[in-house]
């Protein structure tokens, strides 16, 4: 079985990541040492790609309504099919 990869996976293998085996999904764990990482975010700011995390499918007939008690966007202006970046409260 092949891993997934984000859609950051061509960005992470430009900046020269080590990439892992990720629950299923090719990510970076390491760029140059873990030392110099620890400082950068120490000094400045780290990301880490969270766009492999969260997929999940709501069905049933209060779907919209219970979603709507739990993310801070406005669920009702979703097409049917679509996706959003949210946060759950």
């Amino acid at each position: 079985m092949s891993l997934r990869r984000t859609p950051l996976f061509e960005q992470h293998q430009a900046l020269g990541a080590r990439l892992v085996d990720f629950g299923g999904w090719e990510m970076p764990v390491q760029y140059t040492s873990i030392l110099k990482e620890h400082a950068a975010v120490r000094e400045a700011a780290g990301l880490f790609d969270v766009s492999h995390m969260g997929v999940f499918e709501v069905r049933g007939a209060d779907a919209e309504a219970a979603m709507q008690a739990l993310v801070p966007n406005n669920i009702a202006r979703l097409k049917d099919g679509a996706g959003l970046y949210t946060q759950l409260c």
